[in-house]
């Protein structure tokens, strides 16, 4: 009887979870509070900025201003978020689009939608650019109104 053979993942599919397995470290790194765990899984030259427009430059950045993050204000607090898209847009770089929210409670509202710009480095992804965006349910509402109309009102 011969035994059956596993292949080996494609590229596509090694990425792919490689970068998945990257965002479950964002994840977990901050149900756990750890700021340095946390700022790992960017890249030393990381662009980070959140919904409210506050940006940081570089892992030691992302690291000291998430110290206060899980102390003070999200201090206990957990991370969901669902992957809407992922794209390979060149050899070692994706573009992942997520949607998802930080909370506290049983139930986590995906409140954001979140860009990251993922780089590999070995066979080692991490975030090199990331962007919050908060959702605004009237803009929204508005925009699926909007989207409705018959194409030549729209114009």
């Amino acid at each position: 009887m011969t035994e059956p053979t596993m292949s080996a993942p494609s590229d596509t599919e090694a990425d792919h979870i490689g970068i998945l397995a990257a965002l479950d470290r964002i994840c977990a790194a901050w149900n756990a509070g750890d700021a340095s765990a946390y700022s790992s899984e960017f890249t030393d030259d990381a662009s980070y900025v959140i919904f409210a427009g506050m940006h940081d430059l570089g892992r030691d950045a992302i690291r000291r201003t998430h110290i206060p993050v899980f102390e003070k204000w999200q201090r206990g607090s957990r991370m969901s978020m669902r992957v809407l898209d992922l794209r390979l847009v060149a050899p070692g770089v994706a573009i992942v689009l997520t949607d998802g929210g930080i909370g506290k409670g049983g139930r986590i509202r995906h409140d954001k939608v979140q860009t990251f710009v993922m780089a590999r480095n070995g066979a080692t992804w991490r975030c090199a650019a990331f962007q919050n965006t908060k959702k605004h349910r009237l803009f929204i509402a508005m925009n699926r109104l909007a989207d409705r109309r018959p194409a030549d009102v729209r114009r």
